[in-house]
Parts: structure tokens; C-alpha cells; sequence
């Protein structure tokens, strides 16, 4: 181990590999969850994803079985998806589980009723043409940034647009800043309608800062900063932006929950005793990111990748090019990498395989290289 090495977290999709199951993926969640415990990592986090084919659809229920089943380990969502709920169930629900689970909670919220104007617009504009990032990839002090993926291509979608009209409340919904600004007043006590002031007790007892999550240099990465909240900058969702979205948290950041910025950086990341069984081990994952893109969302995990075309390949290269794939030594370099251009305070993975115990094996074996087990 290097005492340079941050912190290194796991982020957890609980994906349903071809021929899976819901049930089998969130005991697969689980049981990540517990080696990942006795492995050293950090925090244990879990996404809200809808429609498609992984597991982790509803965090707080989830995060709750993780922390039952899990003794030392944070557990926390990443990310509640604001606007497909109110801002008093969110702190309500994480409050219980604070209560239950003290000082083992986080608590990370997104930018989602937002993209339901962005979805139709593109949607009356966009066809169905599949659309590769444009520009040329550039290494930053030994980082790959790819080309800029334009997300309208994903949110032209019908399957996106329906999926949004479905779980977004009727109505415009707040700016994501008066959501985060009533989730803050919730926690401490302060919150206020119509000059009355409303408190729940049980949101009082979330007991860490709200985490932000972002993908770019927009609203959600100046709410973090100016609110000083932490943020996390999702390299592996939007590898091209992520430079920017540090810059702008950073430039945007003032004292707050937080005397100073803290960023945490997400990479995609599988590991193999070898880099030819890790590569095996990664290679459904073109296919994968292109159902994500261009198809109706991410498909159970498949086996390999062999039947996409040149065309299909390059429409998701920037994000099989900036996914971490090799033997331990390899993907830890990488990851030193991501941390150092970034100035990230810690570093989160995730990382998708068709088969569970080869995923189990390639969390034990980053951790054994990180020095963390």
C-alpha cells in the first residue's frame, strides 16, 4: 500500500446478468456488501435505476437489508433521484434508517424531474439514429477524456421519455437547488411552509452532510459547492465532463456542511488475475452500454459482446475505453491516475460481470492491491 492511495468505495447497480433474476441480484447486492466489508472498502453505495434490467430500483429499502446484514461499513444511496419523490419521504426514510444504524448512513441525491423537458424536446427532434461521441479522445496527465457524448441521444429514447412521464409528479417540478435547499432545512429543523414550521424528528437524525452526485459542470456540481456539501463526479457514467464538473464544485464551493471541498470520483472497474480474464470478464460490456443508449435501457448483463457492429462499437467507446479493465497492478495504476488529475479526496467503483463470484473476486483482488485487505 502507498499512503497515497484514497479511500476506495463500491457502487452497486445489484445488475441482473443474463439469465438472472431480481431476487438473485439483490442477494448478490448483499453479499457484495458483506465481502466488501471484510475486504476494507470505505462505503457501500446503491444506485436508483428504473425500467431496466438491474436490481437496485428502490435505495433506502435496499440500503436497509445491507446495514442488517453488515456491521462497520457506510451504506448509502447514489442516488436518490429527487424528483420522482418528495423531499419529506427522502429525509423520513433515511432519518429510520439513521435511527437504526447510527453514524453508518449517507445519504447522496441527484438531478433526475429536470430531464423530463430535456427528454421532450430531443424527442421531438431526435430520430433513432445511433450517434458516436464527437471529437478526438486526449490524455490529461496521463487520464483518457474521451469525446463528448450529447445526451439527447439517450433521452430522445421513447423508453426514457415514457419512463420519466411515469415517475415524475404531474406539475413542474421544483429546481433540483430548492430540493436540496429543503432536504438541508428538513435535516436541521428548520424547514418552513407557508410560515409554519413543519419538523420530523426522525429526518433530524440523518447525521452526515447530503452527498451530491453530478456527471458535469451544471447545476448539480454548483449546488454542492455553494452549499459545501461533498460531490461526486461520475467518471464512469460521463468519463468526457468529469474534469469540468471538479472545476466547477471546486470553483463554485464556500464553506458550509463542509470547511473545505471534498470530491469523490466513480471509475468502472473490472479486475482478473490476468488481463485476458479480466477482459473476458468485461466483455459484455459494449453491448450492455449500448442497450443504456440506444436501446430500452440496460439489458441483463450478457455474456460477451460479439454481436455488435463496428458502428454500434464506436458509439460506446468512451465508455469501454475509460472502463478499468486488467490484472490488480494495472487497474490500481488507473485508478491512482483518476485520483491524482482529479484531486479526488476518495474514489468509488463500480463494476458489472455476468457472473457473481467472478465480480466477488475482482473486489478482493483490487482491495488486496489498494492495501486496504
Amino acid at each position: 500500500m502507498t499512503t497515497t492511495n484514497p479511500p476506495l468505495s463500491v457502487l452497486d447497480l445489484a445488475p441482473i446478468p443474463a439469465g438472472g433474476n431480481p431476487a438473485q441480484a439483490l442477494r448478490n447486492a448483499i453479499d457484495l456488501a458483506r465481502h466488501a466489508e471484510s475486504w476494507g472498502y470505505h462505503r457501500y453505495w446503491v444506485a436508483e435505476h428504473h425500467f431496466v434490467d438491474v436490481a437496485s430500483v428502490a435505495p433506502a429499502v435496499l440500503i436497509g437489508q445491507i446495514l442488517a446484514a453488515t456491521s462497520t461499513v457506510r451504506v448509502g444511496s447514489a442516488a436518490v433521484q429527487l424528483g420522482y419523490t418528495t423531499t419529506p419521504a427522502v429525509a423520513e426514510a433515511f432519518g429510520t434508517l439513521a435511527a437504526l444504524y447510527p453514524g453508518r448512513v449517507d445519504l447522496g441525491v441527484g438531478r433526475s424531474a429536470q430531464r423530463r423537458a430535456q427528454a421532450r424536446a430531443a424527442a421531438a427532434t431526435a430520430g433513432a439514429r445511433i450517434c458516436a461521441p464527437v471529437g478526438e479522445p486526449r490524455l490529461v496527465d496521463g487520464l483518457l477524456v474521451p469525446p463528448r457524448f450529447d445526451p439527447a441521444t439517450v433521452l430522445a429514447r421513447p423508453r426514457v421519455l415514457a419512463g420519466l412521464e411515469a415517475l415524475v409528479p404531474t406539475g413542474d417540478a421544483p429546481s433540483f437547488a430548492a430540493q436540496v435547499g429543503e432536504l438541508a432545512d428538513l435535516v436541521a429543523g428548520t424547514r418552513e411552509v407557508a410560515g409554519t414550521r413543519l419538523r420530523s424528528r426522525v429526518a433530524e437524525l440523518i447525521d452526515g452532510p447530503l452527498w451530491i452526485f453530478g456527471s458535469s459542470a451544471g447545476e448539480s456540481a454548483t449546488v454542492a459547492g455553494a452549499r459545501g456539501l461533498p460531490f461526486v463526479a461520475n467518471y464512469h457514467v460521463s468519463p468526457a465532463t468529469t474534469l469540468e464538473a471538479a472545476v466547477a464544485y471546486r470553483d463554485a464551493f464556500r464553506p458550509g456542511a463542509l470547511p473545505a471541498p471534498h470530491l469523490v470520483v466513480s471509475a468502472d472497474v473490472v479486475v482478473g488475475e490476468t488481463e485476458a480474464r479480466a477482459r473476458e470478464l468485461a466483455a459484455g460490456y459494449a453491448k450492455w452500454v449500448h442497450s443504456i443508449r440506444f436501446g430500452d435501457g440496460a439489458i441483463e448483463f450478457p455474456t460477451d459482446s460479439a454481436d455488435l457492429t463496428a458502428e454500434q462499437r464506436a458509439a460506446v467507446a468512451d465508455r469501454t475505453d475509460t472502463q478499468f479493465v486488467g490484472a490488480p497492478s494495472a487497474v490500481a495504476d488507473r485508478l491512482r491516475t483518476l485520483g491524482r488529475v482529479t484531486g479526488a479526496d476518495e474514489l468509488v467503483i463500480t463494476s458489472v460481470t455476468h457472473d457473481h463470484g467472478a465480480r466477488l473476486h475482482s473486489h478482493e483482488l483490487l482491495a488486496k492491491e489498494w492495501g486496504i485487505l
